[in-house]
């Protein structure tokens, strides 16, 4: 029986940081394991029946200026599944329990995030919405990074769970996320 964990980064136990660290090297070899501390990382692991971890992702937070409104925004970041353990629907049931807990969460007015075009259907499934047209900006105002750069093959999501969210103001749009240096975007 698989189970799902939640811990804030800074307290994720070291046996499971480790293999974190070691899953997101596997998908992205040379990145740094991580997150920037001004986000209040929050980290879920998917745990397998032997206790390893088969899929963990991070959860960023951050206060957004948005449509003449300032929203409560959270991001997922570092969605992975460990090589052997993919196609087992590991991925998804993680995405979809962190889905669950923003949605529950009352400091949360709208989730954001950007993925590889390809991944749009994983997400979708999850209950995510795709926002088309819409492009975060992510980095920091003098060094941005936009998820329409030259190169990227981005869609930006999202999901709504507050009331009166204005989730109209988020489609076909520009969104400033600037989530700082470290998660240049989420």
């Amino acid at each position: 029986m698989t189970r799902v964990l939640t811990y804030a980064e800074a307290e994720l136990p070291a046996g499971l940081a480790e293999q974190v660290a070691a899953l997101e090297a596997q998908a992205w070899p040379g990145a740094r394991s991580g997150h920037d501390p001004a986000l209040a990382p929050r980290v879920m692991v998917l745990l397998d029946e032997d206790g390893a971890v088969a899929a963990s992702l991070a959860l960023l937070f951050k206060e957004i200026r948005h449509a003449g409104r300032t929203h409560r925004a959270a991001g997922l970041s570092a969605v992975v599944t460990r090589d052997t353990a993919r196609g087992r629907g590991h991925g998804g049931r993680l995405v979809a329990a962190a889905r669950a807990a923003l949605a529950a969460d009352p400091a949360v007015d709208l989730v954001l995030f950007s993925c590889d075009r390809p991944l749009v259907p994983f997400y979708e499934a999850a209950g995510f919405t795709r926002l088309p047209g819409t492009v975060l900006v992510g980095g920091t105002p003098q060094q941005p990074l936009a998820t329409d750069a030259p190169g990227f093959d981005k869609e930006v999501l999202a999901d709504f769970p507050g009331p009166d969210t204005g989730a109209r103001a988020f489609t076909g749009v520009r969104i400033a996320l600037y989530p700082g240096a470290v998660d240049r975007l989420w």
